[in-house]
């Protein structure tokens, strides 16, 4: 039996550098060994080391004997032994012992190491082979011919060779004709964007298209049980029928080679942006119907931390989006109940600092996340986020965009993972989960619906800084301490540490540009939007109402551009054309709030101060708003229940038309009272005798196609 080495010598040949060699003399020198080489083709001689020859990755010996190669067919020996498991492992090891008894007269193969009563008298060295192999045919009870294949696997493989085809893992496919299993799987890949079809019903298919491709006869088909087995087999390079058809066109998706990414190597470098649909329902402040809310966020790529959080109604819009970028700029404030270790100190304050607790005068304030100014957003190809006004204010900002590939989600694989684990540790504990799919459903979810969007947003919000950013993560980690598990928050602090900065805005006003813009006219009181009014500092030469901009193309007006934020309503901020300079404006009744306030809690509020006053203004609506935020959960479910019954009433008792269709209300709202929707946008009451209009005003009950059917089934399980 040919073993692994072959001789180097005089006449040895090699493949040097793509040409064919042959040695043809070896000397010793002081230096070292050397040979001298002559080329086949041309007759070139050349002198080199030994250890050139031996090592040189140019050079390859051609063996004159056969023997073992690291290209032969079979897997190898260490393998095939590490598949077997502890039975096989008995029984291959137990064969073994009885072909070595059979070659050498002792089971271990040696003389050395005799068992007790070795050799035994019909299996000694001096009897004869063939009586050897009778003998032990007989003591097994197989056949001679089964014992010589043994003796023959064994001295080609030692114990690995006595492992069966089936043990050594041989799949059924290998002594298949491979034309059926090709157009098998071709079956299986015409599938992928298509429903799941039967193992059946493939190979019915490949069966048909085997016939008309090569002709009846010409190809074996296999049987249905084999035939079952290849698929089995198919199924692990291409699942089709085990997996669900999403998962299963993903799978099919991902690239042959290897896998890459970006590579960040600070904080902002990269942000993430993605906006998903969550699983849980929530009840909409306006019309009192559970909805399907949709959540956009903002990661840091490097600390995995979340910079923006914005909650919205069914469908997203190019604003939220760009909101979710402002919060990157300008962190919302932390929420007042929230632990020390959630907020995050201003920038100039390192949070490891040691000061006395008792030397502050009040609490320290923060922020919810940091304030990051990113380099590169990351987006997919979504509408929301290649609008003109976000990518024209990324542009001003310096921030690049790298959109992803089309359907490949795992160009931004933290924020998909990032979904899944709120669904998972959170959404999933909360009243109106749903579940992730129609298998996972409930029976009625959206009876269950309990929060409304503000407050879900605000759940949110606060897990994201008490929990998410506190929590290691196992993708969060430095390559020169691979056993230390980080959190965002800690991987914050090391971003810093090791690139030595952090990329802040350089002029916080800039986060304004990626408000929404709305025009209003100035008026004596200040401005007003939406029923709201606005006064404060106004820029020099504004107080007369001419405005520089053009009126709708009438040249020079009095509208004004005013830049809204609908998450925080108490104020509004304009930008003086001349001197560049932004000027907030205060709600008047901004004082009497302790945190900001979104257009969607103001219009509920609005609604159910008018079913409980009679002369309704926003100072009432939001003071009786906090007042029933301020009840917990505990009876929260029977306000529900008021509010709904209270709403079903003005619809019943509700039948003035309203005076105009002009749709009004906040952005994320604007689809419920849109008419092409089947709702009419709701219009501003007129004013009563000593009550101005526009201070206290309530909006009117919306004109609905059916009021009887409009909260029935909002009220069937209540």
């Amino acid at each position: 039996m040919s073993g692994a080495a072959t001789r180097v010598g005089v006449g040895t040949r090699f493949i040097y550098d793509g040409e064919i060699v042959e040695v043809i003399e070896m000397m010793a020198t002081a230096a070292s060994n050397e040979v001298v080489l002559r080329t086949k083709t041309n007759g070139q001689i050349r002198r080199i080391a030994v250890r050139e020859l031996l090592t040189s990755e140019n050079v390859r010996v051609i063996p004159d004997e056969g023997g073992p190669s690291s290209d032969d067919p079979g897997e190898l020996s260490s393998v095939v032994t590490a598949m077997l498991t502890e039975p096989e492992r008995t029984q291959v090891l137990e064969r073994a012992a009885h072909v070595r008894e059979v070659l050498t007269g002792y089971r271990s193969g040696t003389a050395q190491l005799p068992a007790s009563g070795e050799p035994r008298a019909e299996y000694d060295p001096t009897v004869p082979l063939t009586e050897r192999y009778a003998a032990k045919a007989a003591e097994l009870e197989i056949g001679v011919r089964t014992l010589r294949r043994w003796v023959g696997d064994y001295r080609r493989g030692g114990e690995a060779g006595l492992v069966s085809g089936r043990a050594a893992g041989n799949a059924p496919m290998e002594h298949r004709d491979q034309r059926w299993i090709e157009t098998a799987l071709e079956v299986m890949v015409e599938h992928t964007d298509q429903s799941r079809p039967s193992r059946t019903m493939v190979i019915e298919r490949a069966n048909a298209r085997v016939v008309a491709r090569f002709g009846a006869g010409v190809v074996k088909l296999p049987s249905r049980a084999t035939a079952f087995r290849i698929l089995e087999e198919l199924e692990r390079g291409h699942p089709t029928f085990r997996l669900s058809t999403k998962r299963n066109r993903d799978i099919a998706a991902r690239p042959e080679g290897p896998y890459g990414k970006l590579r960040p190597t600070r904080p902002g470098e990269y942000l993430l942006m993605d906006t998903t649909r969550l699983d849980v329902f929530a009840l909409d402040p306006v019309t009192l119907r559970w909805v399907q809310a949709e959540l956009t966020v903002g990661m840091d790529w490097y600390t995995r931390c979340v910079v923006g959080i914005q909650l919205t109604p069914v469908s997203t819009k190019a604003v939220d989006a760009a909101a979710t970028l402002y919060q990157a700029f300008r962190p919302r404030p932390a929420g007042k109940d929230w632990p020390a270790h959630a907020v995050w100190p201003e920038h100039g304050i390192p949070r490891s600092l040691l000061v006395d607790v008792d030397a502050i005068d009040g609490p320290m304030c923060g922020a919810a996340s940091p304030a990051l100014a990113p380099e590169t957003i990351v987006i997919d190809h979504g509408k929301i986020y290649v609008s003109e006004h976000l990518t024209s204010v990324c542009q001003r900002m310096g921030i690049s965009i790298q959109p992803a590939r089309l359907r490949t989600g795992r160009d931004k694989g933290p924020v998909e993972r990032f979904f899944r684990t709120i669904r998972e540790d959170l959404l999933q504990a909360l009243p109106g989960y749903k579940g992730p799919d129609v298998h996972s459903r409930g029976v009625a979810p959206e009876s269950e619906a309990f929060f409304y969007l503000d407050e879900l947003e605000a759940i949110i919000r606060e897990w994201v800084a008490v929990v998410y950013h506190h929590r290691p993560h196992e993708s969060l980690l430095d390559p020169h301490l691979p056993s230390v598990k980080m959190s965002p928050a800690v991987m914050f602090e090391h971003g810093i540490a090791r690139a030595g900065y952090i990329e802040v805005p350089r002029d916080p006003d800039l986060g304004y540009e990626f408000l929404k813009v709305e025009w209003r006219t100035l008026q004596h009181y200040g401005f007003e939007v939406h029923g709201r009014r606005y006064h404060g500092d106004l820029p020099l030469g504004c107080r007369d109402g001419a405005s520089p901009y053009p009126d709708r193309g009438k040249g020079k007006g009095r509208w004004w551009p005013l830049h809204v934020d609908p998450d925080d309503i108490t104020r509004i901020y304009l930008r003086d054309p001349i001197s560049r300079r932004w000027y907030p404006l205060e709600w008047e009744h901004a004082r009497s709030m302790q945190m900001p306030l979104s257009e969607d809690a103001l219009a509920f509020a609005r609604r159910l101060a008018k079913a409980k006053y009679t002369y309704p203004d926003d100072r009432i609506a939001v003071a009786d708003l906090l007042e029933r935020w301020n009840l917990g959960l505990g009876s929260s479910m029977t306000e529900r229940r008021m509010a709904l019954r209270m709403a079903r009433e003005d619809a019943a008792l509700d039948l003035e038309p309203p005076r105009t269709n002009e749709v009004t209300g906040p952005p994320s709202v604007r689809r419920h009272l849109d008419p092409s929707h089947g709702d009419t946008a709701p219009t501003v009451a007129a004013s009563e005798e000593g009550i101005d209009v526009g201070d206290d005003d309530a909006e009117d009950e919306p004109d609905r196609p059916d009021d009887g059917d409009f909260y029935a089934d909002a009220l069937e399980y209540l």
